[in-house]
């Protein structure tokens, strides 16, 4: 049995890639110091540029919420980016509570775009979409729309969907979804607005714009990881502790390997769902 790679890193170094309201993370905070333990790591994959840095995969919230309460270092899951097991997918966006209208010219109104309709039937998969190409929406009325950019850099496209996002993340309801048609989703939600279909990135672009400070649109990326380490329960104490984080790993192996010798870690090597959380 191969255990996941768990490491204590500075939580300095830790960098989100999707923006993200830190008052999410004000709950968690509370839960974290009541239950006094951390239950989840947070998954973290290195950035290739030397710098030490690495890009939270999962675990925003825990990860803020450890920044909000100081302390110095998180306890982590380290994937590399090629690692076999891990996958990225993404969200799309349903948005409710606004008017169509107004997201629209909302959206028609971002510099160095263009906003056009186009037919609803026509359906290209997204591997073949122009680079140009940003998002595909489609508003209750089941007309569709793209918006493409003048900028075809990776910089550039980010930095736009990032604007897309806030023309609405304060207005609508969102939610995320897999859903691609507003046909898909129309008859759970009242007054929708629109889906916003994203593009697909891959996650060595996604490195690339974390370690530039480019952030994505919240909850666009889905990233899985197999195995995924869970209810590590990892005392919180130890990580606040006035120690070098060289102290705190070495501490960290020998928890682990007691946990190991008492039989008190299981494995599963299939997909499992559980009833406890």
């Amino acid at each position: 049995m191969k255990l996941p790679k768990l490491e204590i890193l500075p939580v300095q170094n830790l960098l989100l890639h999707e923006w993200h309201d830190d008052q999410r993370a004000i709950p968690l905070s509370k839960h974290l110091e009541n239950s006094g333990v951390l239950r989840n790591p947070p998954i973290v994959s290195p950035l290739s540029d030397g710098s030490g840095r690495y890009m939270v995969l999962d675990g925003a919230n825990r990860t803020t919420a450890l920044k909000q309460l100081n302390y110095p270092h998180a306890l982590c899951q380290v994937v590399d980016a090629d690692r076999v097991g891990l996958q990225l997918k993404k969200w799309n966006h349903v948005l409710w509570g606004w008017e169509p209208e107004s997201l629209l010219a909302s959206i028609s109104d971002i510099p160095d775009t263009t906003l056009r309709e186009i037919d609803a039937n026509i359906r290209r998969p997204q591997r073949k979409w122009p680079e140009k190409t940003l998002i595909w929406l489609q508003t209750p009325d089941e007309r569709a729309y793209v918006l493409r950019s003048k900028p075809s850099d990776l910089t550039g496209r980010a930095e736009i969907l990032a604007r897309v996002a806030e023309t609405y993340v304060r207005q609508a309801k969102l939610d995320r979804t897999t859903a691609q048609r507003i046909s898909e989703i129309n008859e759970s939600y009242q007054e929708l607005t629109a889906v916003i279909v994203y593009p697909p990135f891959s996650i060595d672009q996604i490195l690339i714009l974390c370690g530039s400070g480019i952030l994505l649109p919240p909850g666009v990326t889905r990233f899985t990881i197999s195995p995924r380490a869970l209810r590590l329960n990892y005392p919180l104490e130890r990580l606040r502790e006035n120690k070098s984080i060289e102290e705190k790993n070495a501490e960290l192996e020998v928890w682990i390997s007691h946990l190991t010798d008492s039989k008190g870690i299981r494995y599963y090597s299939e997909p499992t769902v559980l009833f406890d959380e």
